[in-house]
C-alpha cells in the first residue's frame, strides 16, 4: 500500500527498476503471460486500419505487445535494447498529425498532469486516429485488490491536476501514480467536459479473475491452470456486474477528423 505523497517522494528512476523487476516476472509466470496476450488481443482488435501512419506504444516497459502487434513501434522514458526508441508522454518526437494510433497500457495513471499530456497525444495523431488506453478499473473489487495487494495508490478521492503549472517543461516529469485516474475521468465521466477535440469512442470496463489469480507482476500466483479455469468461469458469471467487479478499463479515444 502507497499514498500519493510516498509515491511522488520516489525518483523517477523507480519506473525502469520497476521494468527489470517485471521482466523476471513475465519470465516465471506463464499464465500472467497468457493473460497479457489476451489484453493486448483486446488493444489489437480496436487498431483501425483505415488511418494511416505508425501505431506506437508509450511506456513499452518490457516490449512484449510486439508478440501480438508486431508493427508497433515500442517506446519508454528509459532506453533499453529490446526498445525502439525513447520517448516522453509529455514531449514527443513525431510530427504533427503522424500517428495512426497512441497505445499506453497502464501509462495513463502515472501522468500527473493527464491534460497537458493529452494535448500533446492530439498534436501527433492524424485525423481520426486513437488513443487506447488500459487501465486498472476502480470497481467495488478492483479498488479493494489494488489498494490492498498493489503498492501504487488507487486515489479515487485525490484532486486531479489537469494541466502542468506554468513553465512545466518534460524533463520535470516525476514518479507518480493514481490507478483510479482513468476510471475516474473516463468511467465515471469526471473528465469529460475536457474532451474538446476528441471523440470517446469506447469506454469497456472488463471482468478478469483470471487477471487477479496470476498475482501480476509483484504478487505470488493464486494458483495453476485448473484454478485459472475456474478463474474464466467466474469471469462470465460476473461480466454483466462491471461497476462492482471489473479489473481492467479499455478506452478509446478518437481525435476528431475536423
Amino acid at each position: 500500500m502507497a499514498n500519493l505523497k510516498a509515491i511522488s517522494d520516489l525518483p523517477l528512476e523507480q519506473h525502469n527498476i520497476e521494468i527489470q523487476r517485471n521482466r523476471q516476472a513475465w519470465a516465471q509466470k506463464p499464465q500472467l503471460r497468457a493473460v497479457y496476450r489476451d489484453f493486448y488481443r483486446q488493444i489489437a482488435a480496436r487498431i483501425n486500419p483505415e488511418v494511416a501512419g505508425p501505431v506506437v506504444e508509450l511506456g513499452s516497459g518490457m516490449g512484449c505487445i510486439k508478440e501480438i502487434i508486431p508493427q508497433c513501434v515500442t517506446t519508454d522514458l528509459f532506453p533499453n535494447p529490446w526498445l525502439d526508441r525513447q520517448e516522453n508522454c509529455y514531449e514527443l518526437n513525431f510530427a504533427d498529425g503522424a500517428i495512426s494510433h497512441l497505445l499506453l497500457f497502464d501509462v495513463w495513471h502515472h501522468l500527473r498532469y493527464p491534460g497537458t499530456a493529452l494535448r500533446e497525444f492530439h498534436r501527433v495523431l492524424a485525423p481520426g486516429g486513437r488513443l487506447i488506453l488500459f487501465e486498472p478499473a476502480a470497481s467495488w473489487i478492483g479498488r479493494m485488490v489494488y489498494h490492498f495487494f498493489h503498492h501504487e495508490p488507487v486515489a479515487v478521492r485525490d484532486p486531479i491536476t489537469w494541466d502542468a503549472p506554468v513553465g512545466f517543461v518534460a524533463a520535470d516529469a516525476d514518479y507518480y501514480a493514481a490507478q483510479g485516474s482513468a476510471s475516474r475521468l473516463f468511467w465515471w465521466g469526471e473528465g469529460h467536459n475536457h474532451l474538446t477535440g476528441w471523440r470517446l469512442h469506447e469506454v469497456r470496463p472488463l471482468v478478469s479473475f483470471d487477471y487477479f489469480a496470476t498475482g501480476g507482476f509483484s504478487g505470488p500466483p493464486l494458483g495453476g491452470r485448473l484454478l485459472h479455469s475456474l478463474m474464466r468461469g467466474l469471469d462470465m458469471i460476473t461480466r454483466p456486474f462491471p461497476r462492482m467487479f471489473a479489473a481492467r478499463l479499455l478506452v478509446v479515444l478518437e481525435k476528431d477528423k475536423t
